[in-house]
């Protein structure tokens, strides 16, 4: 959904847009399933199981769902997947001068992982990131790599978001492209290094 809402906004095609997907984790559900078969009597993983476990099962079925024939990368890099993303999406833009589908995701954990890997809830931020300014485009990006803190967000509601849910990590970067706003936000990164990213709305 969040890529769809991406695609839409940028008035791009999908099926022939490069994506890069992004996620510190994969399918919470599926994974708890896997887990609980390798914990009982009966050992033998369910195929479909097996095959939804994979880090780059969201990359197939989108490709499936949009009709995407363009390449696709799946990364993971922890809690700072979504900066991972964004510098993928940005380098594969520029390298190609072509404009690039950026994914960034989650999902829940049930108990018993959630006590280890507390991941609440399900989210997702998609970009559609270009080489040149379209009469869609929200705003000019040049990012760099910093070690100043992460960036808060005020809002105490959308801060326990963005702190517990590695995807949303990249919300003080909507929440300056909601407002137009000009602006930098240090988005978390590998530690102890953030991503500097600079924004000026076109």
């Amino acid at each position: 959904a969040s890529g769809i809402a991406a695609v839409e906004h940028a008035g791009a095609d999908a099926a022939t847009l490069p994506a890069v997907f992004s996620a510190s984790t994969a399918d919470g559900h599926n994974c708890h399933a896997l887990c609980e078969t390798l914990a009982s009597d009966d050992h033998r993983v369910s195929p479909t199981r097996f095959h939804n476990s994979l880090h780059n099962t969201p990359a197939g079925y989108w490709s499936i769902a949009t009709g995407a024939m363009a390449a696709s990368q799946s990364l993971c890099a922890f809690d700072g997947s979504f900066s991972a993303g964004l510098l993928e999406a940005l380098v594969q833009t520029l390298t190609s001068a072509a404009p690039v589908l950026l994914v960034a995701y989650e999902a829940e954990y049930p108990e018993p992982i959630l006590a280890a890997r507390p991941i609440p809830d399900a989210a997702g931020i998609g970009l559609v990131l270009s080489p040149v300014q379209t009469a869609r485009s929200l705003a000019q990006i040049r990012v760099e790599l910093s070690d100043a803190p992460a960036t808060p967000l005020a809002d105490p509601g959308l801060e326990a978001q963005r702190t517990a849910i590695p995807a949303l990590r990249g919300l003080p970067l909507l929440a300056l492209l909601a407002t137009r706003s000009a602006g930098r936000v240090d988005l978390e990164y590998l530690a102890p290094l953030t991503l500097a990213v600079n924004l000026s709305p076109c």
